[in-house]
């Protein structure tokens, strides 16, 4: 089945992460893929050592899409492209049962990865893999494929008093 945790809201990738370490911890083998978040996000660590889980390369350092210029931009939608692009392998020659593309909705809207190429891989996906997707605004047709739809909503949160991320909480 396919699950979206879309919104503005805190929990996104939180979600995800519980899912897949239910998943983990119930001996399904998950590939957890991460785009626009660096080797520091703080749920990296524990994940890296949870049986069951394989994480995909993410970079050390990545600036926010916004600070980027046009060569920066160009740059890490080939890397994060290859990401996704040896994430699809990895389903279709290893037996992975879930697939977590975290942020990939960001991805999307930030051009680093295609619309289409992820419409292409969800529509052919073994039959017996779970996909997870988060991100802020999912593309109408990939909610349409989707089985469960959970929208985080911001009610309040410290970022709205210029409180910024904070490490170990928001990342």
């Amino acid at each position: 089945m396919i699950h979206i945790y879309y919104g503005d809201g805190k929990g996104k990738t939180t979600a995800a992460i519980g899912l897949a370490s239910r998943a983990a911890g119930s001996r399904m083998k998950v590939l957890f893929v991460q785009f626009l978040k660096t080797e520091f996000s703080g749920e990296r660590h524990t994940l890296s050592h949870t049986e069951n889980i394989t994480l995909s390369f993410v970079p050390i350092d990545l600036k926010f899409t916004f600070q980027m210029d046009e060569a920066e931009k160009a740059k890490a939608a080939s890397l994060f492209r290859k990401v996704f692009n040896e994430s699809v392998t990895k389903v279709f020659t290893e037996k992975f049962d879930m697939i977590v593309l975290d942020e990939i909705f960001s991805a999307i809207e930030t051009e680093m990865i295609s619309e289409h190429d992820v419409y292409e891989f969800i529509s052919n996906a073994p039959k017996n893999l779970e996909i997870v997707m988060t991100g802020h605004h999912p593309p109408t047709r990939l909610m349409q494929l989707s089985d469960y739809i959970t929208e985080m909503k911001k009610i309040k949160h410290p970022y709205d008093k210029g409180i910024p991320a904070r490490f170990g909480i928001e990342f």
